[in-house]
């Protein structure tokens, strides 16, 4: 089985979909599947070279993409085509060679169906989705989800197409929980991610400055991401006119030892979204073991229902409430609700079993296996 990922950039500074691209290609290559990440070159990719012989790694140099995506699919021939993203070209131009040459394809979003996202620069993407992406939708043999939510959102849009939900996955290896906590003056609330007006970390400044200080004396707030440099500005302004820039720090992006050196900090983590279909760094820090708060604009509910930290309602006076109780629990209470944590992501959550289910769906679209559970359909 030969399977075409096409994806706009597997830059680190994209974030989630690049690394989570990244690891379900190199996944599948080791589980037997002759996979390809078609990409725009960029400065700092997450494989720059292929670490497998079954994967391939094609970066676009030259424009136009859909002169160098058309060579390959003319030159090589692929069981399925896999497009990551949606409103950026690549996608789209996959859509309409694959109709061309008859090859199934399957879209993951990543997000950029959520209500959210969609009323973000509302009016270019209600034209695009009149003029291309409803019809490459349509036309996708399924499409594929991160979480139930976002596959009932989608459902929401009109779209009839089978949906798979399927999260997304991490290598567990990069991400192990800390022999030992060092004794340390102060604790830390850790947020990483990228740093969006989206992320809610408006909201995370307001709620700190309402909380009492005998609370916060003790603990203090890493800010790690990267961002445009003028919203990062105006949160560092911010975090000044509140006098709180001796206790929350904005740190910029965290890659490789540093990322986990910051996860290995944290003693609790925060994500105060008002949007994530899924939310790689909610796995990421559980898998560190460390308990998380965020709210119901992600599809982390098992937070609370595996004891391994909050799921809670969007805005300032929620996360106020939370950070009352989380900041003064028993450190044998919140290692403990880290291992709960750590126990969901290893059964639920790692790239081995998510890159299986993913090889499972394309088996279902190829027609070699039986509808998976995990597919959704309706009657059109």
């Amino acid at each position: 089985m030969r399977i075409l990922h096409i994806i706009f950039s597997i830059d680190i500074s994209g974030g989630g979909p690049s690394k989570s691209v990244s690891d379900l290609a190199f996944t599948q290559a080791m589980n037997g599947v002759k996979a390809t990440i078609f990409t725009n070159n960029s400065a700092n990719p997450y494989l720059k070279e292929s670490p497998h012989p079954n994967l391939q790694l094609v970066f676009v140099k030259v424009k136009p993409f859909k002169k160098a995506l058309k060579a390959i699919l003319n030159r090589e021939k692929f069981d399925l085509l896999h497009g990551h993203g949606m409103w950026q070209m690549p996608v789209h131009q996959m859509a309409q060679l694959a109709k061309k040459k008859d090859i199934p394809t399957i879209i993951t979003p990543r997000g950029m169906l959520e209500p959210w996202a969609l009323n973000a620069g509302k009016w270019k993407k209600k034209l695009a989705m009149e003029l291309y992406q409803k019809k490459d939708l349509k036309n996708a043999a399924c499409i594929h989800a991160t979480a139930q939510m976002e596959a009932d959102n989608i459902r929401n849009l009109g779209f009839k197409n089978p949906i798979a939900v399927i999260p997304n996955g991490i290598d567990l290896a990069e991400f192990p929980i800390p022999v030992k906590k060092e004794k340390k003056e102060k604790y830390t609330l850790l947020f990483l991610s990228r740093i969006h007006p989206k992320k809610g970390i408006e909201l995370l400044i307001e709620a700190w400055q309402n909380l009492d200080k005998t609370l916060r004396q003790n603990w203090q707030i890493e800010i790690a991401g990267n961002g445009e440099e003028t919203y990062i500005a105006s949160l560092q302004k911010l975090i000044n006119n509140t006098g709180l820039n001796h206790e929350i720090h904005i740190i910029g992006p965290q890659f490789g030892k540093a990322k986990l050196a910051a996860y290995h900090r944290a003693d609790l983590f925060v994500l105060p979204t008002y949007s994530e279909n899924f939310g790689i760094v909610v796995a990421e820090a559980l898998a560190c073991g460390v308990p998380v708060i965020t709210t119901k604009g992600t599809p982390w509910g098992e937070l609370n229902t595996h004891n391994a930290g909050w799921w809670i309602d969007i805005g300032a006076a929620p996360l106020v409430e939370t950070l009352k109780k989380a900041l003064q629990i028993s450190e044998t209470k919140r290692l403990q609700m880290g291992q709960n944590g750590r126990q969901l992501v290893e059964r639920k959550y790692s790239i081995d079993a998510v890159a299986i289910k993913m090889i499972e769906l394309y088996r279902w679209v190829l027609g070699d296996r039986e509808k998976p559970e995990f597919v959704f359909t309706t009657n059109k």
